[in-house]
């Protein structure tokens, strides 16, 4: 007798001390029991099977053209975290999608030994674990604690570092130099760091303003916001203007020039050609993102805000510089100004009770305005 034929006459003597009964219900798979830990049935009520279910055909699986084109404009692969995990994966001759949680633990740790902020980290891994597939995302027990025993072992990881505060004497040499050549671009620059300074915006919310959400009133401009980070409710924001923010003029001039060439709606702060050309339907193919469209990202602004404080010849105190420091320089402003907790919370669309408004601007204003050790006299030497 061979193995094989070895093999088969143990497969069917096993098969023989089976229930005929239940070998025929196990081979019919309409007749499999459809539960799982989390079933649960009423007193009377059968065990539920396949041949319960509803019968699906290709019109219930399929989406639309229209559907896949929208979903596809938001792939989660396509982050720059998700990336990143690929390339390492590669690198490591592991399996980047879907990844084991073996695989997700050791990249957690790999970033950890970058000493990347736990903020990042734990962003980083947020974005790689949505990517994955439904039903197929690795487990994240292993890496959190990774990553609790990382924070308590690198205080340092856990520090903020903010951006340059770009307060008013900052801010306008560099709307001045922007305009300064007259070039359509300078304006549109000057433009968004004047609204951005006013509005308290997060890059993104600049970046997502469109001609629509604006109205010219006396002495100012009233915004819709449909929402925001910290508001999923439509807010009517007033923004006044002041003698030497010019936001209006400046925003008036650049929407003028756009509807010389026939914008009149859509997104206020757009790409411009070389040429003066502000990008519009026809020039969607060259300039649009998929992601974006028309809209600029939030890392365009960030480069055309270094960019001009760069030209303006201005130098920091070895923060760093980013759009984020418009936003912060506003706050400052506020907070040099005895702006209250509540009054900064305001303007800047904080989280109610958020803390960033007291520990971060009004708590170290306070500070330098109330040192103690003004009352110190100054030591001279020699003087008795």
């Amino acid at each position: 007798m061979t193995l094989y034929e070895q093999d088969t006459e143990d497969d069917v003597v096993d098969a023989e001390l089976v229930d005929d009964n239940v070998l025929a219900l196990v081979d019919d798979p309409s007749s499999q029991p459809l539960v799982d830990h989390n079933t649960v049935l009423f007193p009377g009520q059968d065990l539920p099977t396949a041949a319960d279910g509803p019968r699906y055909s290709e019109r219930d699986l399929y989406v639309s053209a229209e559907t896949a084109a929208l979903l596809k404009q938001k792939d989660p692969t396509e982050t720059g975290p998700m990336q990143a995990f690929k390339k390492w994966c590669a690198q490591h001759g592991r399996v980047a999608y879907p990844c084991t949680t073996a695989t997700y633990t050791e990249y957690g740790r790999h970033l950890m030994a970058r000493g990347l902020k736990v903020s990042t980290i734990k962003n980083y891994m947020s974005l790689i674990k949505t990517a994955m597939p439904a039903g197929k995302q690795p487990d994240n027990s292993l890496f959190l604690r990774l990553l609790e025993n990382y924070r308590k072992n690198n205080k340092r990881a856990l520090r903020v570092r903010r951006a340059f505060p770009i307060r008013l004497p900052y801010l306008v040499p560099m709307m001045e130099k922007a305009e300064a050549d007259g070039r359509p671009i300078g304006w549109r620059d000057a433009a968004m760091f004047a609204f951005g300074y006013r509005f308290l915006g997060r890059s993104v919310e600049d970046a997502n303003l469109e001609i629509e959400d604006l109205t010219f009133i006396n002495g100012g401009l009233r915004v819709w916001l449909p929402e925001d980070k910290t508001h999923d409710e439509e807010q009517n924001l007033v923004l006044m203007d002041r003698p030497d923010l010019q936001l209006v003029p400046r925003l008036t001039r650049w929407l003028d020039y756009m509807a010389e060439q026939g914008i009149t709606s859509g997104p206020v702060f757009r790409h411009v050609l070389k040429n003066g050309t502000v990008a519009g339907p026809e020039t969607r193919a060259k300039i649009a993102t998929e992601d974006r469209g028309l809209h600029l990202r939030g890392q365009t602004i960030n480069e055309r805000v270094k960019y001009w404080f760069s030209a303006a010849g201005l130098v920091t105190d070895g923060r760093h510089v980013s759009s984020q420091g418009i936003r912060a320089g506003a706050a400052t402003d506020l907070a040099q100004n005895e702006a209250t907790d509540e009054e900064l919370e305001r303007a800047g669309r904080w989280r109610p009770g958020s803390r960033v408004p007291r520990t971060v601007y009004v708590r170290p204003a306070q500070a330098e305005r109330n040192d103690p050790f003004v009352r110190v006299p100054v030591h001279a030497p020699g003087v008795a």
